[in-house]
């Protein structure tokens, strides 16, 4: 069976980069009718946010990538948290010690920077050759020490990868890692590779900056008698040409992306499409049509450029389908945010704006007119195109309230613009801006007043004839 792994540090928010990560995974394992498991590397504790694993598993849930085996859920090949799995690691650390495929290393920070300062470039390998009894002496006395890799000093590797094809790296420009920190905690390099395997992961996906360290870890693989998983290497989500998209330069995370309107699917469709081509070209696909077409042969060698506008135009096509009582359901937090508390109709104010807005921060701009009215200026009545003035509005206040007060608005708008000789368009201008005191507004003057409601409208115009004179 296909077992894929998302496996995140707990150091934060969700990047996009990750999220395409789990994504992959989980298209690849649910194509296969396979598992996708959720994993959490959490061995550099230094680095662990407090509430990280709870933002981590929120986020996939809200995008709709559910993992069949992980913290919370359980699995039978738990614990999924690495900083549990402490004696797990220890005890293959201990086996490659004795097959001499990894050694202890007691050397200091001092000597470590001194020897980086004189130019090294990697560990010299100085205490590859302690002897057993130097050794056990030396931890007998208390001496921290950390476990390192014993990395062949000739020769060289390769392996394949299904995007890159054979990877070849030479040992020489490979150091030895440490794979047991001074701690008793597992780095990275020698947790992945043992918890891949027990938890019997058969595709590993992850980002191109392991495809030249993955020899490290074959060695691990080799000396340990097990079975390599298969490589699939992702390239990096970029900004632009030169650099990656990162949390440092901008909003790179999906949970900021949600703040800025964007439907959670509408970010896993497009982030879907960097790095990968459907055969068919099509661009706007469910999660269902996603599983059905993704393939490793549509992964790509080069970098995508993360392109937001090109995101907004296809947030726009998803909030354009969604049901009306499904966009309101995802408008309100926005007006809570921007206008809550007011008095209108809150549901016809999602009917007015789902056509107008590409994603659901645009409220703020597009719902700016629930606060013109108290402070705007008589000036506004004043329109070249429909060559409005504001006298002509003080000649017409009294039959605008009169017109609110008539059974059929729009009809009796039109009669009053016939009845002064006057174009249409001049008295909806000065109908809508008495009523609202906004010169853009998600609809006419008639649409107004449904919102806010006739005893409000009337108020306002009324306002509006003591403010004229």
């Amino acid at each position: 069976m296909v077992r894929t792994r998302f496996a995140p540090s707990p150091t934060g928010y969700l990047h996009i980069g990750g999220l395409r990560t789990a994504l992959y995974a989980y298209l690849f394992a649910k194509k296969h009718d396979g598992k996708f498991i959720l994993r959490i590397e959490d061995t550099d504790q230094t680095r662990e946010v407090e509430g990280a694993v709870d933002i981590i598993i929120s986020a996939l849930d809200k995008a709709g990538i559910h993992y069949d085996e992980g913290p919370i859920v359980g699995g039978e090949y738990g614990p999924y948290v690495q900083s549990q799995r402490k004696d797990i690691y220890l005890k293959y650390a201990q086996k490659l010690l004795d097959s001499g495929d990894a050694y202890c290393c007691f050397c200091t920070k001092e000597r470590l920077a001194e020897m980086h300062e004189k130019g090294a470039t990697k560990y010299d390998k100085s205490c590859l050759h302690l002897s057993k009894a130097e050794v056990q002496e030396r931890i007998a006395r208390g001496e921290p020490y950390v476990i390192r890799q014993n990395i062949p000093e000739s020769g060289t590797s390769t392996y394949h990868d299904e995007v890159f094809g054979d990877v070849t790296v030479d040992f020489k420009d490979l150091e030895d890692n440490i794979l047991i920190k001074s701690d008793g905690m597992p780095t990275y390099n020698f947790a992945n590779v043992i918890d891949d395997h027990l938890m019997g992961i058969t595709h590993c996906i992850r980002g191109v900056e392991y495809l030249m360290s993955t020899p490290k870890y074959n060695l691990l693989y080799d000396a340990l008698g097990w079975e390599r998983p298969v490589y699939i290497h992702l390239q990096p989500i970029m900004r632009d040409s030169q650099h990656k998209l990162s949390k440092r330069d901008g909003d790179a995370g999906f949970e900021d992306f949600l703040r800025k309107g964007f439907l959670p699917h509408t970010i896993v469709n497009y982030i879907a499409l960097l790095g990968w081509n459907p055969k068919d070209n099509n661009e706007k696909m469910s999660m269902n049509e996603l599983v059905e077409k993704f393939s490793i042969e549509g992964l790509q060698k080069s970098s995508s450029i993360f392109d937001e506008v090109k995101m907004r135009w296809l947030n726009s096509l998803y909030i354009k389908e969604m049901p009306a009582a499904q966009f309101h359901a995802a408008a309100t937090p926005f007006y809570n945010e921007y206008y809550p508390n007011r008095n209108i109709d809150y549901a016809y104010l999602s009917e007015l704006l789902q056509s107008r807005v590409e994603t659901l921060s645009d409220i703020k701009d597009r719902a700016a007119f629930l606060d013109a009215f108290d402070n705007f200026d008589k000036e506004l009545f004043v329109n070249k195109k429909w060559k409005t003035t504001i006298d002509m509005a003080r000649e017409l206040i009294d039959d605008c309230i009169a017109c609110t007060n008539a059974d059929d608005l729009n009809a009796a708008l039109d009669a009053l613009a016939e009845r002064k000789a006057l174009k249409k368009g001049q008295v909806l201008w000065i109908y809508r801006i008495a009523v609202t005191g906004a010169a853009a507004t998600p609809g006419g003057g008639a649409e107004m007043v449904r919102l806010f409601g006739k005893t409000e409208a009337l108020r306002r115009l009324e306002a509006v004839k003591n403010m004229l004179g």
